[in-house]
């Protein structure tokens, strides 16, 4: 038995829960900061806790190349390794093979890809893909899956269903170790009827918690809540539900009206470091010539560290000095904000308002315009890739 267990507090379509794992008992919904490469980027461990993370990730592809399975077993694992006692789930790598690897083979037994660090050759099946992660010793661990671009034929989706399939079982019997749990992912692209066999096929092997992969990766925002709740409809309702690679403020909301009970993303950490800061009324660019000289706290109200201690003016002149205290200050501001976030969505589950808060938020939130992100989103994929 995996050492996991998760319970509803407040059943229903928007759910609250208690995700009992090794290190650390996670309310849910929950957001995850990530840390592929076992630190988020410009905080430090005590910062997180600080904030209140009780559950980070990090990646077995980015582990794995560097420092190396050996180093990080060296240290007894990876919370060792990178002094964080909270919980830790581990992606399998599977997403990174296929994004940053150009030069990859895929067949049943595995996937061959290149290091987009130096441009090694390197194998990873649904065996050693466990074994890795069984030697970093993170509390959650995934299977390992194929993720097909958005734009892949429904021939090529199907396939890597079954292919998803066949490797989750395979990862189930290679696991060993009894503290970890071991999720499988969902594929099947933007067709509902394949997210369903997905979903269903894995269901019936039996994982402790699901989750669903292959969405945010460029697709509209419309479709990525419409695929999610065709598949959490699928899902049981008594094991946690996991979206992948979803971190945007107003994704979440509509997330959790989905039934999803776990989010991650790098948009958090990853905007704050180019001067994307989230506000109750949506994102403002602190750079932006408006702020210079501006006296008052990027928003009012807000308790961060950085709120409370500098002036919007003071973090727009850090960013536009590029001096590195911009990042974490920016960084400290938006993980707070989505900590707040997600603690406020719990709250409004637990007082049966959640409809009420959903609406007002989404009313007030402005998002991203839907075409400039798009745009944005795939010069990041394609820049990823670039060696």
């Amino acid at each position: 038995m995996s050492e996991l267990s998760f319970k509803l507090e407040k059943p229903g379509n928007a759910r609250a829960g208690i995700l009992v794992t090794p290190h650390a008992t996670v309310e849910t919904p929950c957001f995850m900061p990530v840390g592929s490469q076992a630190t988020v980027k410009t905080l430090t461990p005590d910062e997180l806790k600080d904030l209140g993370y009780k559950l980070i990730l990090a990646n077995n592809y980015h582990l794995y190349l560097r420092p190396g399975t050996d180093v990080i077993a060296s240290y007894g694992g990876i919370h060792k390794f990178m002094g964080w006692s909270g919980a830790l789930l581990t992606d399998s790598g599977g997403y990174q093979v296929f994004s940053l690897s150009p030069l990859r083979k895929m067949s049943d037994e595995g996937v061959t890809f290149r290091s987009h660090i130096d441009g090694s050759e390197h194998f990873f099946s649904p065996e050693l893909a466990i074994k890795y992660q069984e030697i970093f010793g993170a509390d959650i661990i995934m299977a390992l899956d194929e993720c097909p671009p958005v734009e892949a034929s429904r021939g090529a989706i199907e396939s890597a269903v079954a292919r998803t399939q066949a490797w989750a079982l395979r990862c189930k019997s290679a696991k060993t170790r009894a503290d970890q749990a071991l999720f499988p992912i969902v594929q099947g692209g933007l067709h509902p009827d394949l997210r369903r066999r997905s979903a269903e096929g894995l269901i019936e092997t039996g994982f402790p918690g699901y989750a669903i992969g292959g969405l945010a990766i460029g697709e509209a925002k419309d479709q990525t809540v419409e695929i999610t709740a065709a598949t959490t409809g699928v899902l049981p309702s008594d094991k946690p539900r996991y979206l992948m690679g979803v971190g945007s403020p107003e994704d979440i909301v509509r997330g959790v009206s989905a039934g999803i009970d776990m989010f991650d993303s790098a948009l958090p950490t990853r905007v704050a470091r180019n001067g994307a800061l989230f506000t109750r009324r949506g994102r403002i660019d602190i750079a932006n010539a408006r702020y210079e000289g501006d006296k008052t706290p990027i928003e009012t109200g807000c308790a961060c560290y950085t709120c409370l201690n500098f002036s919007a003016g003071y973090v727009h002149h850090l960013f536009r000095a590029k001096e590195l205290l911009a990042y974490r200050l920016a960084t400290l501001h938006n993980l707070y904000f989505m900590r707040k976030l997600m603690r406020d969505i719990r709250q409004s589950i637990l007082d049966e308002r959640f409809d009420g808060f959903a609406r007002n938020f989404l009313s007030d939130y402005t998002p991203t315009d839907e075409a400039v992100r798009l745009a944005q989103k795939r010069q990041w994929l394609q820049d990823r890739n670039q060696p």
